[in-house]
Protein backbone atom coordinates (compact mmCIF):
# COMPACT_ATOMS: atom_id res chain seq x y z
CA UNK A 1 0.00 0.00 0.00
CA UNK A 2 2.81 2.32 0.45
CA UNK A 3 4.41 2.17 -2.78
CA UNK A 4 1.19 2.36 -4.46
CA UNK A 5 0.93 5.53 -2.80
CA UNK A 6 4.17 7.09 -3.39
CA UNK A 7 3.42 5.77 -6.90
CA UNK A 8 0.49 7.89 -6.96
CA UNK A 9 2.23 10.97 -5.15
CA UNK A 10 4.83 10.60 -8.10
CA UNK A 11 1.99 10.92 -10.99
CA UNK A 12 0.32 13.63 -9.24
CA UNK A 13 3.52 15.90 -9.23
CA UNK A 14 4.15 15.36 -12.14
CA UNK A 15 0.86 15.90 -13.98
CA UNK A 16 0.80 19.14 -11.92
CA UNK A 17 4.75 20.00 -12.80
CA UNK A 18 3.01 19.54 -16.54
CA UNK A 19 0.15 21.80 -15.97
CA UNK A 20 2.33 24.52 -14.52
CA UNK A 21 4.71 24.41 -17.91
CA UNK A 22 1.86 24.41 -19.59
CA UNK A 23 -0.90 27.15 -18.72
CA UNK A 24 0.64 30.12 -20.50
CA UNK A 25 -2.27 30.66 -22.94
CA UNK A 26 -4.85 30.70 -19.58
CA UNK A 27 -2.78 33.38 -18.08
CA UNK A 28 -1.02 35.50 -20.97
CA UNK A 29 -0.92 36.82 -24.30
CA UNK A 30 1.93 36.34 -26.75
CA UNK A 31 1.10 39.28 -28.68
CA UNK A 32 2.17 42.00 -25.43
CA UNK A 33 4.71 42.22 -23.09
CA UNK A 34 3.80 44.25 -19.93
CA UNK A 35 7.20 46.44 -18.67
CA UNK A 36 7.23 48.27 -15.06
CA UNK A 37 9.51 51.23 -14.59
CA UNK A 38 10.41 51.93 -11.32
CA UNK A 39 13.02 53.40 -9.19
CA UNK A 40 15.55 51.66 -6.68
CA UNK A 41 16.77 54.03 -4.34
CA UNK A 42 18.77 54.36 -0.87
CA UNK A 43 21.99 53.63 0.74
CA UNK A 44 23.44 51.50 2.80
CA UNK A 45 21.24 50.53 5.36
CA UNK A 46 17.97 50.99 3.42
CA UNK A 47 16.60 50.79 0.15
CA UNK A 48 13.15 52.17 -1.50
CA UNK A 49 11.37 51.56 -4.47
CA UNK A 50 8.71 53.43 -6.27
CA UNK A 51 6.43 52.79 -9.22
CA UNK A 52 7.61 55.17 -12.05
CA UNK A 53 5.18 53.77 -15.14
CA UNK A 54 3.34 50.66 -16.65
CA UNK A 55 3.60 50.01 -20.37
CA UNK A 56 2.13 47.99 -23.26
CA UNK A 57 4.90 46.80 -25.72
CA UNK A 58 6.03 44.74 -28.79
CA UNK A 59 4.99 40.80 -28.91
CA UNK A 60 6.38 38.68 -26.03
CA UNK A 61 9.73 37.15 -27.10
CA UNK A 62 10.05 35.09 -23.92
CA UNK A 63 9.39 31.44 -23.79
CA UNK A 64 5.93 30.09 -23.66
CA UNK A 65 6.22 27.07 -21.58
CA UNK A 66 8.92 27.64 -19.24
CA UNK A 67 7.58 31.13 -17.77
CA UNK A 68 8.41 30.33 -14.31
CA UNK A 69 12.49 30.21 -14.22
CA UNK A 70 13.95 27.33 -12.55
CA UNK A 71 17.60 29.09 -11.28
CA UNK A 72 16.20 31.49 -8.10
CA UNK A 73 18.90 33.64 -9.63
CA UNK A 74 19.34 37.77 -8.66
CA UNK A 75 19.38 39.72 -5.66
CA UNK A 76 15.98 40.97 -6.96
CA UNK A 77 12.63 38.98 -8.57
CA UNK A 78 9.51 39.71 -10.35
CA UNK A 79 6.69 37.45 -9.17
CA UNK A 80 3.01 37.21 -10.90
CA UNK A 81 0.26 35.62 -8.88
CA UNK A 82 -2.89 34.56 -9.84
CA UNK A 83 -5.87 35.72 -7.94
CA UNK A 84 -5.78 32.16 -6.74
CA UNK A 85 -2.51 33.08 -4.92
CA UNK A 86 -0.76 30.74 -7.79
CA UNK A 87 2.38 31.19 -9.32
CA UNK A 88 2.40 32.06 -12.28
CA UNK A 89 5.36 34.05 -13.62
CA UNK A 90 8.84 34.61 -11.76
CA UNK A 91 12.43 35.69 -12.50
CA UNK A 92 15.34 37.18 -11.05
CA UNK A 93 17.16 39.94 -12.04
CA UNK A 94 20.15 42.24 -10.64
CA UNK A 95 20.66 46.29 -10.55
CA UNK A 96 23.18 48.82 -10.19
CA UNK A 97 21.82 49.61 -7.19
CA UNK A 98 22.53 46.36 -5.55
CA UNK A 99 26.03 47.12 -6.35
CA UNK A 100 26.04 51.17 -5.23
CA UNK A 101 24.58 49.79 -1.96
CA UNK A 102 28.26 47.99 -1.04
CA UNK A 103 30.59 50.54 -1.96
CA UNK A 104 31.83 53.22 0.75
CA UNK A 105 30.09 55.87 -1.09
CA UNK A 106 26.81 54.50 -0.07
CA UNK A 107 27.17 55.07 3.49
CA UNK A 108 27.47 58.26 3.09
CA UNK A 109 24.91 59.50 1.10
CA UNK A 110 21.96 58.00 -0.43
CA UNK A 111 21.52 57.55 -4.90
CA UNK A 112 18.30 56.61 -6.80
CA UNK A 113 18.52 54.05 -10.01
CA UNK A 114 16.11 53.65 -12.81
CA UNK A 115 15.21 50.40 -13.37
CA UNK A 116 12.60 48.41 -15.66
CA UNK A 117 11.41 44.86 -15.66
CA UNK A 118 9.22 42.66 -18.37
CA UNK A 119 6.80 39.88 -18.21
CA UNK A 120 4.22 38.43 -20.77
CA UNK A 121 1.15 40.74 -20.68
CA UNK A 122 -1.84 39.13 -18.63
CA UNK A 123 -5.33 38.04 -19.89
CA UNK A 124 -6.32 38.36 -16.57
CA UNK A 125 -5.87 40.43 -13.09
CA UNK A 126 -3.07 39.99 -11.61
CA UNK A 127 -0.95 40.77 -8.18
CA UNK A 128 2.99 41.46 -9.64
CA UNK A 129 5.57 41.96 -6.34
CA UNK A 130 9.07 43.16 -6.88
CA UNK A 131 10.90 41.33 -4.82
CA UNK A 132 14.52 41.78 -3.01
CA UNK A 133 16.70 39.21 -1.46
CA UNK A 134 17.15 39.69 2.32
CA UNK A 135 21.44 40.33 2.70
CA UNK A 136 21.57 38.04 6.34
CA UNK A 137 18.92 35.38 5.62
CA UNK A 138 19.19 35.03 1.15
CA UNK A 139 15.59 34.89 1.35
CA UNK A 140 13.30 37.31 -0.89
CA UNK A 141 10.92 39.63 0.52
CA UNK A 142 8.08 41.55 -1.38
CA UNK A 143 9.19 45.23 -1.46
CA UNK A 144 6.47 46.30 -3.75
CA UNK A 145 2.81 45.18 -5.21
CA UNK A 146 1.01 46.09 -8.13
CA UNK A 147 -2.54 45.00 -8.98
CA UNK A 148 -2.44 45.10 -12.98
CA UNK A 149 -5.98 45.24 -14.77
CA UNK A 150 -5.27 44.34 -18.40
CA UNK A 151 -8.33 46.79 -19.39
CA UNK A 152 -6.77 49.15 -17.30
CA UNK A 153 -6.26 52.90 -19.15
CA UNK A 154 -3.17 54.08 -17.26
CA UNK A 155 -1.28 51.11 -18.68
CA UNK A 156 1.12 53.80 -21.05
CA UNK A 157 0.64 52.12 -24.80
CA UNK A 158 2.38 55.21 -26.71
CA UNK A 159 5.25 53.67 -28.78
CA UNK A 160 8.67 54.74 -28.52
CA UNK A 161 10.68 56.70 -31.24
CA UNK A 162 11.37 54.33 -34.55
CA UNK A 163 14.28 53.11 -34.75
CA UNK A 164 15.98 51.28 -37.74
CA UNK A 165 17.73 48.01 -36.74
CA UNK A 166 19.21 44.66 -38.66
CA UNK A 167 18.61 41.10 -38.10
CA UNK A 168 22.21 40.27 -37.97
CA UNK A 169 20.85 36.63 -37.08
CA UNK A 170 17.83 34.94 -37.48
CA UNK A 171 17.39 31.07 -36.71
CA UNK A 172 13.63 30.83 -36.03
CA UNK A 173 10.63 32.10 -33.73
CA UNK A 174 11.27 33.59 -30.82
CA UNK A 175 9.57 31.76 -28.38
CA UNK A 176 11.96 29.09 -29.37
CA UNK A 177 15.22 30.63 -29.71
CA UNK A 178 17.09 33.14 -27.66
CA UNK A 179 16.66 36.65 -28.36
CA UNK A 180 19.70 39.28 -28.47
CA UNK A 181 18.93 43.11 -28.92
CA UNK A 182 22.43 44.92 -29.72
CA UNK A 183 22.34 48.56 -28.97
CA UNK A 184 24.35 50.88 -30.71
CA UNK A 185 26.15 53.12 -28.29
CA UNK A 186 28.53 56.04 -29.14
CA UNK A 187 28.60 54.95 -33.08
CA UNK A 188 27.07 57.97 -35.51
CA UNK A 189 24.91 57.75 -38.20
CA UNK A 190 27.93 57.29 -40.54
CA UNK A 191 28.89 54.65 -37.97
CA UNK A 192 25.90 52.11 -38.57
CA UNK A 193 27.87 49.55 -40.68
CA UNK A 194 31.20 49.63 -38.78
CA UNK A 195 28.27 49.14 -35.64
CA UNK A 196 26.57 46.12 -37.59
CA UNK A 197 29.57 44.59 -38.46
CA UNK A 198 31.18 45.16 -34.73
CA UNK A 199 27.97 43.15 -33.86
CA UNK A 200 28.85 40.61 -36.13
CA UNK A 201 32.23 39.82 -34.88
CA UNK A 202 31.26 40.07 -31.61
CA UNK A 203 28.31 37.78 -31.79
CA UNK A 204 30.43 35.25 -34.12
CA UNK A 205 33.09 35.06 -31.10
CA UNK A 206 30.54 33.84 -28.63
CA UNK A 207 29.37 31.07 -30.93
CA UNK A 208 32.16 29.88 -31.46
CA UNK A 209 32.81 29.51 -27.64
CA UNK A 210 31.47 26.38 -25.97
CA UNK A 211 28.54 25.99 -24.64
CA UNK A 212 27.34 28.71 -27.18
CA UNK A 213 28.83 27.01 -29.91
CA UNK A 214 26.07 23.82 -29.80
CA UNK A 215 22.95 26.38 -30.00
CA UNK A 216 24.46 28.23 -32.94
CA UNK A 217 21.54 27.91 -34.66
CA UNK A 218 19.28 28.81 -32.09
CA UNK A 219 19.86 32.53 -31.83
CA UNK A 220 18.04 35.39 -33.06
CA UNK A 221 20.26 38.68 -33.18
CA UNK A 222 19.15 42.04 -33.92
CA UNK A 223 21.61 45.37 -34.56
CA UNK A 224 19.19 48.32 -33.15
CA UNK A 225 21.09 51.37 -34.72
CA UNK A 226 20.76 53.84 -31.64
CA UNK A 227 22.30 56.60 -33.29
CA UNK A 228 24.36 58.53 -31.37
CA UNK A 229 26.13 63.17 -31.77
CA UNK A 230 29.36 61.99 -30.69
CA UNK A 231 31.80 58.87 -31.45
CA UNK A 232 32.75 56.78 -27.75
CA UNK A 233 31.79 57.67 -24.39
CA UNK A 234 32.05 59.50 -21.18
CA UNK A 235 35.50 59.19 -19.08
CA UNK A 236 34.53 61.59 -15.98
CA UNK A 237 38.40 60.53 -14.63
CA UNK A 238 40.07 62.45 -17.36
CA UNK A 239 37.03 64.99 -17.96
CA UNK A 240 35.90 63.66 -21.25
CA UNK A 241 32.12 63.88 -22.00
CA UNK A 242 30.58 63.11 -25.06
CA UNK A 243 27.14 63.26 -26.25
CA UNK A 244 25.49 59.61 -27.07
CA UNK A 245 22.13 58.11 -27.23
CA UNK A 246 22.61 55.41 -23.94
CA UNK A 247 24.59 57.96 -21.93
CA UNK A 248 27.07 55.45 -20.78
CA UNK A 249 30.55 56.08 -18.95
CA UNK A 250 33.34 54.56 -17.62
CA UNK A 251 34.13 55.30 -13.81
CA UNK A 252 31.39 53.71 -12.41
CA UNK A 253 31.28 54.11 -8.76
CA UNK A 254 34.77 55.54 -9.24
CA UNK A 255 36.18 52.52 -10.88
CA UNK A 256 38.38 53.22 -14.14
CA UNK A 257 37.39 50.28 -16.02
CA UNK A 258 33.65 50.04 -15.34
CA UNK A 259 31.84 50.79 -18.32
CA UNK A 260 27.52 50.74 -17.67
CA UNK A 261 25.34 52.91 -18.44
CA UNK A 262 22.02 54.51 -15.60
CA UNK A 263 19.81 55.75 -17.97
CA UNK A 264 17.51 51.99 -18.39
CA UNK A 265 14.69 53.92 -19.33
CA UNK A 266 16.29 54.88 -22.86
CA UNK A 267 18.00 51.86 -23.30
CA UNK A 268 14.99 49.76 -22.55
CA UNK A 269 12.78 52.55 -25.31
CA UNK A 270 15.20 51.63 -28.13
CA UNK A 271 15.32 47.89 -27.42
CA UNK A 272 11.23 47.66 -27.70
CA UNK A 273 11.97 48.36 -31.95
CA UNK A 274 12.48 44.45 -31.54
CA UNK A 275 11.76 40.69 -29.72
CA UNK A 276 14.41 40.51 -27.12
CA UNK A 277 15.44 38.25 -24.19
CA UNK A 278 18.62 39.87 -23.44
CA UNK A 279 20.10 43.65 -24.39
CA UNK A 280 23.82 44.04 -25.23
CA UNK A 281 24.94 47.21 -25.33
CA UNK A 282 27.91 47.68 -27.74
CA UNK A 283 30.18 50.34 -27.34
CA UNK A 284 32.06 52.13 -29.75
CA UNK A 285 35.80 52.96 -28.09
CA UNK A 286 39.08 50.69 -28.02
CA UNK A 287 39.26 51.40 -24.34
CA UNK A 288 38.90 48.55 -22.04
CA UNK A 289 36.05 47.53 -19.82
CA UNK A 290 32.46 47.02 -20.14
CA UNK A 291 29.52 45.55 -17.46
CA UNK A 292 27.36 42.97 -17.09
CA UNK A 293 23.94 42.68 -14.74
CA UNK A 294 21.83 39.89 -14.67
CA UNK A 295 18.46 39.91 -16.61
CA UNK A 296 19.50 43.72 -17.12
CA UNK A 297 21.69 44.13 -19.53
CA UNK A 298 25.41 43.57 -21.24
CA UNK A 299 27.47 46.07 -21.90
CA UNK A 300 31.35 46.05 -23.80
CA UNK A 301 33.15 47.76 -26.05
CA UNK A 302 34.52 46.52 -29.52
CA UNK A 303 37.85 48.07 -30.39
CA UNK A 304 40.32 46.94 -27.41
CA UNK A 305 42.57 43.63 -27.12
CA UNK A 306 40.63 41.83 -24.94
CA UNK A 307 37.00 43.05 -26.52
CA UNK A 308 35.75 39.52 -27.11
CA UNK A 309 37.02 38.22 -24.08
CA UNK A 310 35.28 40.86 -21.88
CA UNK A 311 31.71 40.83 -23.76
CA UNK A 312 31.40 37.40 -23.42
CA UNK A 313 32.59 37.71 -19.76
CA UNK A 314 30.29 40.34 -19.31
CA UNK A 315 27.75 37.77 -21.32
CA UNK A 316 27.96 35.31 -18.37
CA UNK A 317 27.23 37.70 -16.01
CA UNK A 318 24.18 39.05 -17.62
CA UNK A 319 22.65 36.40 -19.86
CA UNK A 320 23.65 33.30 -17.85
CA UNK A 321 24.32 35.35 -13.91
CA UNK A 322 27.25 34.07 -13.36
CA UNK A 323 30.20 35.45 -10.47
CA UNK A 324 33.56 36.90 -11.05
CA UNK A 325 35.72 34.31 -10.05
CA UNK A 326 38.69 36.91 -9.71
CA UNK A 327 39.91 38.07 -6.10
CA UNK A 328 42.78 40.11 -6.28
CA UNK A 329 41.42 42.88 -8.63
CA UNK A 330 40.41 46.74 -7.14
CA UNK A 331 36.93 46.68 -7.25
CA UNK A 332 34.46 49.36 -5.01
CA UNK A 333 32.76 47.26 -3.34
CA UNK A 334 33.04 45.98 0.47
CA UNK A 335 30.84 42.87 2.10
CA UNK A 336 29.05 41.80 -1.85
CA UNK A 337 29.07 38.56 -0.32
CA UNK A 338 27.23 37.78 3.24
CA UNK A 339 29.34 34.87 4.19
CA UNK A 340 27.05 33.45 6.26
CA UNK A 341 24.86 32.67 3.28
CA UNK A 342 25.29 30.50 0.01
CA UNK A 343 25.65 32.78 -3.07
CA UNK A 344 23.02 32.89 -5.37
CA UNK A 345 25.37 32.40 -8.49
CA UNK A 346 25.81 29.46 -9.90
CA UNK A 347 29.94 29.43 -10.01
CA UNK A 348 30.68 30.39 -6.76
CA UNK A 349 29.92 29.39 -2.48
CA UNK A 350 30.35 29.73 0.54
CA UNK A 351 30.06 26.39 1.81
CA UNK A 352 27.16 27.10 3.43
CA UNK A 353 24.60 25.23 1.68
CA UNK A 354 27.04 23.41 -1.44
CA UNK A 355 24.76 20.47 -2.44
CA UNK A 356 23.07 22.96 -4.60
CA UNK A 357 26.03 23.75 -6.11
CA UNK A 358 28.86 21.58 -8.30
CA UNK A 359 29.56 19.10 -5.70
CA UNK A 360 27.77 16.15 -7.90
CA UNK A 361 30.80 17.04 -10.46
CA UNK A 362 33.91 16.67 -7.99
CA UNK A 363 36.10 13.54 -8.34
CA UNK A 364 36.11 11.47 -5.14
CA UNK A 365 40.04 11.99 -5.15
CA UNK A 366 39.43 15.62 -4.91
CA UNK A 367 40.22 17.21 -1.80
CA UNK A 368 37.64 20.10 -0.90
CA UNK A 369 38.93 22.83 -0.59
CA UNK A 370 41.30 22.18 -3.00
CA UNK A 371 44.32 23.85 -3.27
CA UNK A 372 45.37 26.32 -5.85
CA UNK A 373 48.51 23.94 -6.95
CA UNK A 374 49.73 22.97 -10.66
CA UNK A 375 48.28 18.73 -10.37
CA UNK A 376 44.70 20.48 -10.20
CA UNK A 377 44.66 22.86 -12.62
CA UNK A 378 42.61 21.04 -15.20
CA UNK A 379 40.58 19.95 -12.10
CA UNK A 380 36.87 20.79 -10.91
CA UNK A 381 37.33 21.58 -7.03
CA UNK A 382 36.92 24.27 -4.49
CA UNK A 383 38.98 27.14 -4.87
CA UNK A 384 39.01 29.15 -2.35
CA UNK A 385 39.19 33.19 -3.85
CA UNK A 386 36.57 33.69 -6.17
CA UNK A 387 33.78 37.08 -5.40
CA UNK A 388 36.21 39.33 -4.96
CA UNK A 389 38.08 38.12 -1.94
CA UNK A 390 40.21 35.52 -1.35
CA UNK A 391 38.90 33.97 1.54
CA UNK A 392 35.54 32.07 2.57
CA UNK A 393 34.28 32.30 -1.28
CA UNK A 394 35.31 29.82 -3.18
CA UNK A 395 35.09 28.96 -6.96
CA UNK A 396 35.26 25.87 -9.28
CA UNK A 397 38.27 26.11 -10.93
CA UNK A 398 41.44 27.69 -10.63
CA UNK A 399 40.74 29.53 -13.97
CA UNK A 400 38.07 30.36 -16.09
CA UNK A 401 36.66 33.24 -18.47
CA UNK A 402 35.18 34.44 -15.17
CA UNK A 403 38.37 34.85 -13.81
CA UNK A 404 40.20 36.05 -16.42
CA UNK A 405 41.60 37.25 -20.04
CA UNK A 406 43.86 34.20 -20.16
CA UNK A 407 41.54 31.32 -19.54
CA UNK A 408 40.93 29.51 -22.46
CA UNK A 409 37.42 29.25 -21.96
CA UNK A 410 34.21 28.78 -18.98
CA UNK A 411 35.23 26.45 -16.84
CA UNK A 412 32.73 22.75 -17.37
CA UNK A 413 30.62 24.29 -14.29
CA UNK A 414 30.21 27.85 -15.64
CA UNK A 415 29.33 25.80 -19.18
CA UNK A 416 26.77 23.68 -17.30
CA UNK A 417 25.25 26.98 -16.29
CA UNK A 418 25.20 28.87 -19.16
CA UNK A 419 23.69 25.81 -21.24
CA UNK A 420 20.85 25.73 -18.67
CA UNK A 421 19.70 29.55 -19.21
CA UNK A 422 20.08 28.58 -22.98
CA UNK A 423 17.71 25.83 -22.75
CA UNK A 424 15.53 27.73 -20.49
CA UNK A 425 14.43 30.21 -23.31
CA UNK A 426 14.66 28.02 -26.18
CA UNK A 427 11.56 26.47 -23.72
CA UNK A 428 13.19 22.97 -23.40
Amino acid sequence: MRYILLFLFIILTFCLHGQNKNNFQEYFTEDATLRLDFILAGNAENSEIYLYDVKREKPWAGPLTNHVEPFFYGNYRIMVKSNDGDKIYHKGFSTLFEEYQTTDKSREEKKAFYHTIRIPFPLIPVNVSVQERNYDTGEFEDILTKRVEPGDYFINEEKASSVDYEKVLESGSTAKCVDIAFLAEGYKQQEMDKFVDDVERIMDYILSQEPFDKYQDRFNVYAVKSVSKDSGTDVPGEGVYKNTALNSSYYTFDVPRYLTSKDTRTIRDYASAVPYDHIFILINTDRYGGGGFYNHYTASTEGHAYSMEVAIHEFGHGFAGLGDEYYESDVAYSEFYNKDVEPWEPNLTTLVDFDKKWKGMIAENTPVPTPREPEYKNTIGVFEGGGYVSEDVYSPSMDCRMKSNEASGFCPVCQKAIENVILYYLDE
